[in-house]
């Protein structure tokens, strides 16, 4: 099953993907993910991205495609994949769905996670974030353990916040979102591959939802 998380800043998609990590057996594709590791990697694409960060170029769409390409046809047993931060923007998913195909891998589903942004922003500046394992709280909703050991992967943590966590940031973040992803809604909408969740709910109803989706 291949699966694409949409949705804004803050949405909830990192949680989820882990989540769907965990029950079925999926990786989960960051692009950010890829392109650190393959900066390190010292292949031949590894070289590539390198090249282009160190100069401070963007990273085009063709290199993140060849990454995505590596992931998918590397026998790892996974039985899927859940794209995370790809596709941007609808050339990304033009490129994506023809290299699927090309694959003989199918997109399955796109979820899209909605969130109000009056409550994106409450959400995001109270958010902080276990270091060993990305594990998500919330000042108000799920605050950090007293005891600083997090309740994922049971290890005492440093909880950091973004830099980037503040209103001011996140309103450019939500423009560049609804600029150049939101059309990927009715892209995928017309192409029946869309469903929508609503990301107010709580984190375990979020989950119960997308599992109903992915049915």
């Amino acid at each position: 099953m291949n699966i694409i998380l949409l949705g804004p800043p803050g949405a909830g998609k990192g949680t989820q993907a882990r989540r769907l990590v965990e029950e079925r057996n999926l990786v989960q594709l960051s692009t950010g993910d890829m392109l650190r590791a393959a900066r390190t990697s010292g292949t031949e694409m590894g070289q590539m991205v390198a090249g282009v960060m160190d100069r401070g170029e963007l990273v085009t769409d063709e290199i993140v495609i060849g990454l995505i390409r590596e992931q998918l046809t590397n026998d790892d047993g996974a039985d899927g994949y859940i794209f995370d931060g790809f596709p941007r923007t609808l050339a990304q998913a033009d490129a994506l769905g023809d290299l699927l195909k090309e694959l003989g891998e199918d997109l399955d589903r796109v979820v899209l996670m909605e969130v109000d942004d009056e409550a994106l922003v409450a959400r995001i500046t109270a958010r902080s974030t276990c270091a060993n394992c990305g594990e998500v709280y919330n000042d108000n909703t799920k605050p950090v353990p007293d005891n600083g050991v997090c309740v994922s992967c049971g290890e005492k943590a440093e909880f950091t916040r973004r830099s980037d966590d503040n209103e001011d940031s996140l309103k450019t973040r939500l423009l560049a979102y609804y600029k150049q992803t939101s059309p990927l809604v009715g892209y995928y909408y017309a192409n029946g591959d869309l469903s929508t969740v609503d990301g107010l709910q709580s984190m375990d109803d979020v989950s119960a939802a997308i599992r109903a989706a992915l049915t």
